[in-house]
């Protein structure tokens, strides 16, 4: 990556404040002296609901979440959700006052990959190119033409997938890739440990030795430990092109770096307003802005994702695994970079200082700084924190399950 010694612009959290006029949005944030809160977002007012439920792990745990919120009496608000997402930002922060962090805490953080047809085809060219960018075109061009089918169009596990990987086998062209992409299990992989998630305006870190890398634009599922989906939030899912191009057995270091996984600005709740057939629809857009004056922009289409949420979610959540503490699950992206940032035909990769916004209409938007994984602020705030934290608090009693309203 390429280092640009100009100062700093701040980011641009404000958000569409409309989006959040209506639905059920919950949060967390970073209480000075006190630690992180879950937070209730209701009428552009941010109210600090810990007393009623001080993780949002539990909530997630109640029949209907969102139901649960409306019948909860309010308080004072502790800040108004303009002043919020503005001191999300660490480099404009008033350390006075409360900041988001990740909306999710105790949840194991999972993500499907290669869940889209257009991202599968990257994912091939990534190891074929064994994390050589120069050399991406190319063979792209080449697994176009001798696939000969539209893999959009191809469903997963299907006689039609079978008969396409018996060709492309005999024709040694077969892909661990295309195995979890039209094949009948899908890729579904650790992303990030709980709570070191980061929230709307962090930074967000790329390993340092990485030279091609891109942000992934998705919607996440929220989930409780018993399978149900009970809402959705923005996420980046960071990807490091070239480490994951080298091997497979590279993902981990490919994915679960320092402040790799970027989660937000809220959640938001299933109720009357927004369901799972909204999910389905979402048109999530991106825009990467560099201090070189570079803009990239893209969309990727949930329309077009070739496995459905709900049953990315069986295959994660079975007989076979369990999740006591419910999780997240990023759902892919068909969004995958090929316009050149520098000389032709070096594709794209970040510089430090871009700045990425992931949006969508329903969702609002979530916007990161880039850094490398060794300079963002060190993930310090794990479990023991965080129950000492509830300990100060008085709040242990609470965090075990939901208080009735």
């Amino acid at each position: 990556m390429t280092n640009q010694n100009q100062a700093h612009a701040p980011l641009a959290l404000s958000n569409d404040l409309a989006v959040f006029a209506t639905g059920s949005w919950v949060g967390r944030v970073w209480l000075p002296e006190q630690g992180p809160a879950v937070v209730l977002v209701r009428a552009g007012a941010v109210h600090d609901i810990s007393a009623h439920v001080a993780t949002v792990s539990a909530l997630l745990e109640q029949p209907d979440p969102a139901a649960y919120l409306r019948a909860l009496p309010l308080g004072e608000a502790l800040i108004k959700l303009p002043a919020l997402l503005a001191n999300s930002d660490p480099q404009q922060r008033d350390a006075r006052l409360p900041w988001l962090l990740a909306p999710i805490d105790l949840q194991a953080v999972k993500a499907a990959g290669v869940t889209f047809a257009a991202s599968l085809l990257e994912r091939v060219v990534e190891e074929q190119a064994k994390g050589d960018p120069a050399k991406a075109d190319a063979i792209r061009d080449t697994l176009v033409s001798r696939i000969g089918a539209d893999l959009s169009r191809i469903v997963p596990g299907s006689a039609q997938a079978e008969e396409l990987r018996v060709l492309l086998v005999e024709q040694g062209m077969w892909s661990q890739y295309l195995e979890v992409g039209i094949g009948p299990d899908a890729e579904v992989f650790t992303k990030a440990q709980p709570l070191s998630a980061v929230g709307h305006g962090a930074d967000i870190g790329l390993h340092p030795k990485s030279s091609w890398n891109n942000p992934e634009p998705e919607v996440v599922l929220a989930v409780s430990s018993n399978g149900t989906i009970h809402g959705a939030m923005l996420g980046n899912d960071v990807n490091l092109r070239d480490f994951e191009g080298r091997s497979a057995l590279l993902l981990s270091k490919a994915k679960d770096n320092n402040a790799s996984t970027a989660l937000g600005p809220l959640l938001r709740l299933f109720d009357e307003t927004f369901s799972l057939e909204d999910v389905r629809a979402a048109e999530v857009d991106l825009r990467v802005e560099g201090r070189d004056g570079f803009v990239l922009q893209g969309r990727s289409s949930m329309r077009q994702i070739s496995r459905d949420p709900v049953d990315l979610v069986q295959q994660t959540l079975n007989e076979n695994h369990q999740y006591p503490d419910g999780l997240v699950l990023f759902l892919g992206t068909l969004f995958a970079p090929k316009q050149d940032r520098d000389q032709p035909g070096s594709g794209f990769t970040h510089k430090l200082g871009d700045v990425v916004t992931i949006s969508n209409p329903l969702l609002g938007s979530l916007c990161n700084r880039v850094t490398t994984s060794d300079q963002a602020p060190q993930w310090a705030f794990g479990l023991r924190a965080l129950i000492e934290s509830l300990s100060r608090r008085g709040l242990l009693e609470v965090a075990v399950t939901a208080r009735q309203p």
